[in-house]
């Protein structure tokens, strides 16, 4: 600080350079809405879920064929369902021009190869063609060649036994068409059976019909193709993405799955449709929101921060804090661009905030030193020791949020502490070096030049806000009320922090009773094409997400290992509604792809035999559930779309269901089983209470160190800890569920509260220490620090009050939360801490929370 007030031309040119570069950066930052923003990479179901996506591929994109079945397989449109999941998969035979060209969607997506398999009607009716098919001609030419090999022998024989030429020639004829007769009689027993009579085609309805419908009802599909044909009027092609690509390419990958489905070529005829969608998808979508929402709340909040100063901030260059805070905002991102970190919807929310937060110590700084009336050092020793305790202890309370098992919450703390650090020195450099200027000689010149110029039109506003006569009746109803309080506060300070007391423990109780909302899909912008998508889904097929069991062990193809398999999957089906006659559209779960759909009954006799059938089994079809080593298997069930509540439990009676053979490891996986487990965590009261009785620890360790005293130190704390429960009540009044970013609310609440009390709290003692008395000492302090602490206090409520303008749901309600509960909080500070101050210096103990009774010289 003493170097920018005595160079700060230099200083400020500096901080400028540093400030653009950080701007660049900062633009650099890629947004992320990816599961591990949600979920701990620690826990074990989400290692579970990258073994698997590893093994078999990424969360599926989603392309629902919407339409009347036998429509889509029994006409010529399943040439074109086929050749979209050609084009998907990007897997085109050498010298063949992809359709649209080598710049189209084919074109790209086969040179990019982002797509690990690709699992759909078409390729299955296709492959299961072929594989007959082959099977047909491999079987006939094996009987030709016994044929020719049976006529050898036989005429061998005849000639032995001293038969003519003649006679020999036509045994062997006749051996021959023996054989071939066999083989005649096998190919009518499937004709029987199967109704597979010759070699079928792609285009053979009756084969087609066979291999797909049920025979027992006209049109449904076969349960056991559940995950590829879910109702008679949906089937699905899953495009799953490899693992290994980062997310600006998964990103374009979906683009490209996107405009393919959109291509002419592959549009159906006979009255289907295709929507695309899918977890990934709506990450997708919501990350391009996030960028949109970084624009709108950075040009919101300089704009409702401008307005807010020109307004509560009586002072010279009054905007000068709002300098000081997008130079810190600029110096944060930038930082965070250079750790390597993305934006998520938690770090958005960190603008606002740490805007309105140096704009509170700039204004702190700005205050102190213009009350001084003497140079910027002398301005700054006086206030600057105590802006750097309380925002110390802003920090440490922030701190306590890398507690949170949510990896975005975790980040918003971390960074909301490098941010406060930030602000700090931006403060005591970028600040001091702007008042030193101000104060000297050209300064002033130019700052009466733009005085005069916008000098009316500030005062304009500041009229048009503060001197309509709606405006002057409720700030003169406040004032009032203000008055009344603060007189009650002083005179009856026992009796004030009895009430304060008990309604903070009635917020205590009541907070253990708010809803926490921790369902992705409310949480996003309801508009999100995506999520509209991904509800269709869910209304054509009843299934909104798939749930893995990674079945892990070398005895994958014993009998026993498949036996259970297959008893689990048809145990927990029935347990939650499915039916094979009506399919998945009013079960909870409902089958998808997993190892015991390649084996009849789910089991296919020894383990020889069953290795036999897997080696006959098309790599196509056994790559979605059994590794080529054969020691990672799964289990797959789709899960409707339903409150994270009613998901857990369905989840936990998989989890305890599950009793595989010894030597046999399953875990659960996916993305529904992460967002139950997240869930679970951020809904935990007991959670929310440790992380305020940390937070408070914090703020009370870092106070002791600076303040090196424990009365003096932990005496701010009290309204501190009583603003957590007025918090919590007006939370539950107001009926707002908590949600990712939300329920940090205690620990938010007492980073920033700690501040307001700190600078009362001390400016009090320093009243004090001067000689005056309590009562003076009080009307001194809110005179001068408690009307900057009320500016700042707005500032900083008018930064959180622009998350309001998000339309991402989870940034909207914290908005909206916080500004409520720092309100009432910033009330409660202000009217609560003199009580507290007063009634410590006259030794009266507070009040017992059950029915207080008050000190007769409190009645008197």
């Amino acid at each position: 600080m003493a170097a920018a007030v005595r160079r700060p031309v230099a200083v400020l040119a500096a901080a400028a350079l540093l400030v653009l570069i950080g701007a660049v950066l900062a633009l650099r930052l890629e947004p992320s809405a990816a599961t591990d923003t949600l979920v701990g990479s620690d826990t074990p179901e989400y290692k579970a879920t990258q073994r698997y996506h590893q093994r078999f591929g990424d969360d599926a994109v989603i392309v629902l064929v919407r339409g009347p079945l036998p429509r889509l397989v029994l006409t010529s449109d399943i040439e074109r369902v086929l050749g979209l999941e050609g084009c998907i998969s990007g897997n085109l035979p050498a010298h063949v021009s992809p359709r649209g060209g080598p710049g189209g969607p084919c074109g790209r997506l086969a040179k990019t190869k982002p797509v690990k398999v690709v699992f759909g009607p078409g390729t299955f009716v296709n492959e299961s063609v072929s594989q007959i098919a082959d099977e047909f001609s491999s079987q006939q030419a094996q009987s030709q060649r016994d044929a020719l090999k049976v006529a050898r022998a036989a005429r061998r024989l005849a000639l032995a036994r001293g038969m003519a030429p003649a006679q020999a020639d036509k045994l062997a004829a006749q051996a021959a068409q023996l054989r071939q007769a066999q083989f005649i009689r096998d190919v009518v027993r499937l004709g029987i059976k199967y109704g597979i009579s010759r070699p079928p085609t792609l285009n053979d309805r009756a084969f087609v019909s066979k291999l797909v419908f049920s025979d027992s009802r006209a049109g449904t599909p076969k349960a056991r193709f559940a995950y590829l044909f879910p109702t008679p009027d949906s089937a699905l092609i899953q495009v799953r993405l490899r693992p290994e690509l980062s997310e600006a390419q998964r990103k374009r990958a979906i683009t490209l799955i996107r405009d393919a489905v959109a291509m002419p070529d592959w549009q159906l005829r006979n009255g289907g449709s295709y929507v695309v969608t899918g977890a990934p998808v709506v990450v997708a979508d919501l990350t391009d929101r996030i960028s949109r929402s970084i624009v709108v709340l950075l040009i919101a909040a300089l704009l409702v921060m401008a307005g807010t100063l020109a307004v509560v901030f009586r002072a010279r260059a009054r905007l000068l804090p709002l300098i000081v805070a997008i130079a810190a905002a600029a110096l944060t991102f930038g930082g965070l661009s250079l750790a390597g970190a993305s934006l998520t919807m938690a770090s958005i929310a960190v603008l606002p905030v740490l805007i309105g937060l140096t704009v509170d110590y700039a204004i702190q700084f700005q205050s102190r030193v213009q009350e001084a009336r003497a140079d910027v050092r002398h301005g700054a020793l006086l206030g600057g020791p105590t802006i750097l305790t309380a925002g110390a202890a802003t920090a440490a309370g922030f701190l306590v949020l890398s507690l949170s098992p949510v990896p975005m919450v975790r980040g918003f703390g971390i960074l909301l502490v490098v941010g406060v650090v930030i602000a700090l020195i931006a403060t005591f450099t970028i600040g001091a070096a702007m008042l030193a200027l101000l104060r000297g000689r050209v300064a002033p010149a130019i700052a009466a030049r733009l005085g005069a110029l916008l000098g009316p039109a500030w005062r304009g506003a500041g009229d048009l806000l503060t001197g309509t006569r709606p405006a002057l009746a409720v700030g003169g109803a406040f004032a009032a009320a203000v008055r009344g309080a603060m007189r009650a506060a002083t005179t009856r300070p026992e009796r004030v922090l009895g009430i304060a007391l008990a309604a903070a423990a009635l917020g205590w109780v009541l907070d253990t009773q708010t809803h926490v909302e921790s369902d992705v899909q409310k949480l996003v912008p309801q508009d999100l094409p995506a999520l509209r998508d991904l509800r269709a889904l869910e209304d054509s097929t009843g299934v909104g997400g798939e749930i893995d069991v990674v079945v892990e062990s070398d005895k994958l193809t014993e009998p026993a290992t498949v036996a259970w398999m297959s008893r689990y999957q048809q145990r927990l089906l029935k347990r939650y509604g499915y039916r094979a006659g009506r399919g998945c559209g009013r079960a909870e779960l409902c089958p998808a792809f997993s190892l015991p759909d390649l084996f009849s009954g789910g089991t296919a006799g020894s383990r020889t035999e069953i290795e036999g059938l897997l080696d006959a089994v098309p790599a196509y079809f056994s790559q979605g559930v059994i590794t080529p080593d054969r020691k990672t298997a799964t289990l797959a069930f789709g899960i409707r779309l339903m409150p994270l509540d009613d998901q857990e439990r369905v989840i936990e009676t998989m989890r305890r269901e599950l009793d595989p053979p010894t030597g046999v490891r399953a875990q659960l996986a996916g993305l529904p089983v992460l967002a139950a487990e997240a869930n679970a965590r951020i809904a935990s009261p007991w959670r929310r209470v440790l992380q305020l009785v940390a937070g408070l620890l914090a703020v009370a360790l870092v106070l002791l160190i600076a303040l090196r005293g424990a009365r003096r130190a932990l005496l701010p704390l009290v309204p501190i800890a009583l603003a957590t429960g007025w918090s919590a009540l007006v939370l539950f009044l107001t009926r707002i569920p908590l949600n990712p970013m939300s329920v940090t609310l205690g620990a938010l609440v007492i980073a920033i509260s700690t501040e307001f009390s700190v600078l009362l709290s001390e400016r009090y003692h320093q009243e004090r220490s001067a000689g005056h008395g309590a009562q003076e000492a009080l009307a001194r302090t809110y005179a001068s620090t408690g009307r900057a602490v009320m500016a700042s206090g707005l500032t900083a409520i008018a930064g959180f009050a622009v998350l309001i303008l998000s339309d991402i749901r989870m940034l909207r309600d914290f908005g909206l939360v916080t500004v409520i509960d720092l309100t009432v909080s910033l009330l409660g500070v202000m009217l609560v801490l003199p009580a507290a101050l007063l009634a410590e210096e006259r030794g009266v103990r507070m009040p017992r929370l059950a029915l207080p009774r008050w000190p007769a010289r409190a009645r008197s």
